[in-house]
Order: C-alpha cells, then structure tokens, then sequence
C-alpha cells in the first residue's frame, strides 16, 4: 500500500506542476462576484477558518450532539465522536477543501474537473444543499419566533404543552418568520464572500462561542433538590457501558459518524465551494487542524449546554433529540430556573440563532456557488434564483404542518411530514452516498496524490499523510457502506 501511493506520487510529480497550473487558470478564468477578474477569495486565513467553522456550528450540533451523547453512553459516544473526527472527519474534510481549492470551482462543477466522467457527482453534493436550505431556514424561523417570546417575557407560554405544536400547525405566523431568516440569509449571501460570508463570521463565531461558554458553565451550578448540574455532567462525560454489546457498540460508531456530517459540514458542497475560496498558498493542514479542533470544542460545550441542565430539572427522560429538545424540553427547563430562566433563554436563542445564520450562509452559498461556476452567472442572479425558490419551497413545507399535512412512513421507522422527508432524503440517503462515492474517486480513481499535491503546495506539510491515505482507501468507504445500507434499510442494528 505505501509502496503503491509513493509511485502514484512519483508518477504525477513531474505533471502536477502542470495539473496545478491548469487548475490555477481555473481560478482566474472563474466567476468572481459577478465583476470581472479572478475568483474571489477569503481575505484571510483566519476568515476561512471562521467560515467553515461557522458552517459546522448548526443546529446539528445543538440539537442532535447532547441527545446522541446521552444516549449512547454518554463519555462513550464522546470518545467515538473525537477519534472519529480525527480521522473520518480528517479525511473528509481534507478531500473536499482539496478538492475545492485545486479546482477553483463550486461543488456542481469541481468533481468533473477531478476526472472526467464524473462530473455526476457534483451534481449529487449539489443537490444536498438544494434540499436542505429551505427547511432548514423554516426551522431558523421557529428559532426566531421562540427567541421574541423569550424577550417580551413569555417564556411560560412557549413552555405549555401544546405552544410548539400550535405554532408550527398555524398557517401565517411560521411563514412570517421563515422569510425573515430567509432574507438575512440571502442577504449575507448577496454581499458575496469577503463582506457577506467572512465578516459575518469573523463577528458571529467570537461571540457564539463566549455565549456557548457562559451557558455551560451556568448549567454546571443549577441545582433542583439533590440533583445538580455536576449529575449532569457526570451523565454527559462519564461512559457508561451497562448493557454494551459489539451491536450496541457498532450503533454508537454509526450515530458518532452520522453526526459528523453535520458537525463539519460535508457531504453537502459546502466545504468543496469554501475550499474554492482559500488562497492557493494557505497552509490547509493548518486551516483544517484548527477547524477541527473548534468544531469539537463547540460540540462538547454543545453538550454541556444542554444535558446538565435538561438532566437536572427533566432527568434522562428530558433528553429528547430535535426539534422536541429545543422548542419542547428546554422551555420547560429555563421556566423552573426562575427569574433567571428567562434571561438564560433569551441568551440560548441567540446563541442559536447565530448558528443557524452561519449554518444557513454556507448552505446558500453551495448552490450559490454551484450556478455561478457551472452557468457563469453573476452572484446576485444565482443568490435571487436560489432565494425564490427556497422562498417557494421553504412556504410549502411551512403548509406541510397544516394545509399540505401528509403523514409518510420512512426507512427509519418514523413518520415525517414534508421536513421531515427532506431531511431524510438529504441526510440518510444522499450524504452517505456522496461521501461513498468522493472517496472511492479520490482513493481510487483519481489516487491520494491528488489530494495530497495540494495540501503540499508551498512546501506545507501533509501531517497524517499515512492516515489519510488509510482511510481515503480503506476504511472510511468500508464504514460509509455500512451507514449507507443502515440508511436504506438493509442493515438493522
């Protein structure tokens, strides 16, 4: 094996110089901001970092991560999630910021020009994003509409049983907010990569995570009879192993993988189209290391936001995942925290609102990106084509909970609604597969050097190369298949 990989690089040393100048003239011949002139670019490494990070922190992690965590075992699932972020995570997202930067294109276009004949697959991490941004910024909506409640002093009302439900089944008002997060989006977008995407992250991300910071170490002194916000803590960080058996086990490592591609954003476009954006000599291996190590801090704290608070005044039964852990759980837990609850829940709605803008930035401009590149559009046609119809689509899932309601039953077991069916069909079908098949093209098709080359230019250096190659080849397709045919069905654990 690392005989074969050191000819591979041997054998297109004396090309990639080539390959690279090539692809260089991709970027200059790529459309810029809709001015003339080369690619726009990340005006900073620092930038570039803020902005992936910030497609990372999502409602993913707020939402998904502390319910994952207490299921599985609590210190179990965080070990899993950690070295799995080390090196599935790793190799994922080193390939798609390779992919993006060495092609200078946008996720529809940049798979094709890796090797031709393959061009399909960007039109699969493309369509992700184009599932996703609709609902995702219906649900920023009812993050918004909660985080008004809070502050006019209602946190009672959103805390009643029947409050969450009666708002997402209205007709108007969900609309309403839905396309206030919409245009936010849009207009972040609009504003393009260096006065949109980066200086919103550059403001955002400081302040989300000192807001995620003082959240947690809050939850830490909440006290409810004998139990207090250190019980919490001993659930979410201690391991629990009580019943553990290889099938158990083997569900841990698949929720910890699943959540990966949420917590780094790929699989969807994103990351090959920020990629895209990184200056040809950023040290990437820099970049990446410290994406990583932010997105993991940002999960943990995530966790412990949530579970000792939730664990205090709800105990385990309180740990419920989704949108029932948000806008159900956690009203009822700031409403026993007092007078004090109030302000604790006007601070988490903040928190969450930034994550999801920042989520929901990058996830427009995937196939923002995608339509400049691939039909030499400028940027505020692609971003008015991709609004109207997110506008469209995003108001029919809003009807999906009233005149639209349809009730389907899906692969996992649940029913869903219309939201429900395109977060299926996204995240346990399509992501799966495009993350399968970018492996297989970079592993074995295209060959790690490919990969490799990039992170390489400058004579910056490629650390957990060796890894890298491992997993690219081996065992990141092994573990996607299985993901994928637990996705489909096939496989029951």
């Amino acid at each position: 094996m690392g005989l074969s990989s050191n000819n591979s690089n041997a054998s297109s040393a004396n090309s990639s110089n080539v390959g690279n100048s090539n692809e260089s003239s991709n970027a200059n011949n790529s459309i810029n901001d809709g001015k003339s002139g080369g690619r726009n670019s990340f005006a900073s490494s620092i930038g570039f970092i803020m902005a992936a990070a910030g497609s990372a922190v999502g409602l993913g992690n707020i939402w998904r991560f502390p319910y994952l965590a207490a299921k599985d075992g609590g210190g179990l699932f965080l070990v899993v999630y950690i070295i799995l972020t080390l090196t599935f995570g790793f190799t994922l997202l080193t390939t798609e910021i390779s992919i993006g930067r060495r092609t200078a294109q946008g996720p529809l276009t940049a798979y094709g020009k890796v090797k031709k004949g393959w061009g399909f697959l960007g039109g699969l991490a493309w369509i992700v994003p184009v599932l996703i941004l609709p609902y995702y910024c219906a649900i920023g909506g009812w993050v918004l509409k909660y985080f008004m409640v809070f502050v006019f002093g209602k946190a009672e009302m959103a805390a009643s049983d029947n409050f969450f439900g009666d708002y997402i089944t209205s007709v108007n008002e969900p609309i309403i907010w839905f396309v206030v997060f919409l245009a936010a989006t849009s207009f972040v977008v609009l504003r393009g990569v260096n006065k949109g995407i980066e200086e919103l992250s550059k403001i955002l991300m400081p302040i989300l995570l000192v807001l995620i910071l003082g959240i947690s170490l809050f939850a830490l002194t909440l006290k409810n009879g004998d139990v207090t916000g250190l019980d919490g803590l001993k659930v979410y960080v201690v391991p629990d192993l009580t019943g553990l058996t290889l099938a158990k086990f083997v569900q841990v490592l698949m929720d910890a993988m699943g959540q990966l591609f949420f917590s780094i954003s790929v699989a969807m476009g994103i990351m090959v189209a920020y990629g895209s954006y990184a200056k040809k000599d950023a040290d990437l291996m820099s970049s990446i290391n410290q994406i990583e190590l932010f997105d993991m801090i940002v999960a943990m704290l995530a966790g412990l936001m949530i579970v000792p608070a939730v664990f205090v005044f709800s105990g385990r039964e309180g740990m419920t995942a989704g949108p029932g852990l948000m806008f159900q759980s956690l009203p009822k837990v700031f409403v026993k925290m007092g007078n004090a609850g109030s302000v604790v829940g006007i601070i988490f709605f903040l928190t969450v609102i930034f994550a999801a803008l920042t989520s929901s930035v990058s996830i427009m401009e995937a196939i923002v990106s995608g339509l400049m590149d691939k039909f030499k559009l400028r940027r505020r046609i692609s971003a008015s084509l991709t609004t109207l119809y997110a506008l469209f689509l995003g108001v029919v899932v809003c009807l999906g909970y009233n005149k639209l309601y349809v009730e389907v039953n899906l692969p996992n077991g649940t029913k869903g609604q219309i939201l429900d069916i395109l977060d299926f069909i996204s995240n346990s079908w399509f992501m799966p597969l495009v993350a399968l098949l970018t492996c297989i093209l970079i592993g074995w098709v295209a060959q790690p050097s490919y990969v490799i080359e990039e992170v390489e230019q400058e004579k910056h250096k490629f650390s957990r190369k060796l890894l890298y190659i491992v997993m690219i080849k081996f065992v990141a397709p092994i573990l996607l298949f299985v993901l994928l045919l637990q996705s489909f069905g096939i496989v029951k654990l």
